[in-house]
């Protein structure tokens, strides 16, 4: 492998130390739709039980409103009539609101909510974490000025960012059933060409990548399985070390995946 590329099979440098004593920091979940919704709740719930966080918001759309319990920490925006997402100015001002914010997915495929998101995230100036089909309507709203931010990390399978890279005009093709050396050079030269930090799952290897550098880390040794990697736990533990850990990308998600 080039000297662009490591592997590891353990922790390294264990940022965990990060973690206040004391509750410290916001985050926002933001997902769901009037038909499915209770990932976000659950991955909220996940992250009070886990992390020192002195505020958690659950972002869902108002037509849920009358749906759930008044309870503090649920916030609710402007939705369609169908009960997805609608208002970007309103997902921005969520967005920047808390010190970080995951856009946890299950927002539904419509136009409006496509457009609503991929504008509040171009707006937004608070870091997030992208996964799930956020990122596949990002991908299906030009994300060219998206991608160009740099506060923003992308949880993304290899369709996904095959999406993202041809959205773009990516000049180097992302074939699914390419090699590992070869996915992560492109991984290599795209995140030399965006400020983008990608997390992605290739086989049995989860790769990281960020300003050049791909790390590998086998997928048996974090605890995950294929299906349990994309629940959005992983998501959100990830979105909480890089708010404790801000520029630490590598380390702190891989203090994510081993803690």
């Amino acid at each position: 492998m080039e000297d662009y590329y490591e592997k590891t099979d353990h922790l390294t440098t264990d940022l965990s130390w990060n973690l206040p004593e004391r509750r410290q920091g916001s985050i926002n979940i933001i997902g769901g739709h009037a038909g499915r919704f209770n990932a976000t709740i659950k991955i909220s719930e996940f992250v009070a039980g886990k992390y020192p966080l002195e505020e958690i918001h659950t972002v869902l759309p108002d037509d849920l409103k009358s749906k759930l319990p008044n309870l503090p920490n649920f916030t609710f925006l402007p939705s369609t009539d169908a009960g997805s997402f609608a208002d970007a100015d309103e997902i921005t001002k969520a967005i920047d609101s808390a010190d970080y914010s995951l856009l946890l997915g299950d927002f539904s495929k419509n136009s409006i909510t496509a457009r609503a998101l991929a504008a509040a995230v171009k707006e937004a100036s608070h870091p997030l974490l992208l996964t799930r089909d956020t990122v596949d309507l990002v991908a299906e709203a030009s994300p060219d000025a998206i991608l160009m931010k740099e506060n923003i990390v992308y949880l993304a399978s290899l369709p996904q960012l095959q999406k993202l890279l041809r959205a773009v005009y990516y000049p180097k093709m992302l074939m699914l059933s390419a090699p590992l050396t070869q996915i992560t050079e492109i991984l290599h030269k795209f995140t030399l060409s965006y400020p983008a930090h990608i997390i992605t799952l290739v086989g049995d290897q989860i790769l990281l990548a960020e300003d050049g550098l791909v790390r590998a880390v086998p997928l048996e040794k974090s605890g995950y399985l294929p299906f349990t990697f994309w629940s959005g736990e992983l998501a959100a533990k990830v979105a909480v070390m890089n708010l404790y850990s801000p520029h630490r990308f590598l380390d702190a998600t891989t203090t994510a995946i081993f803690t």
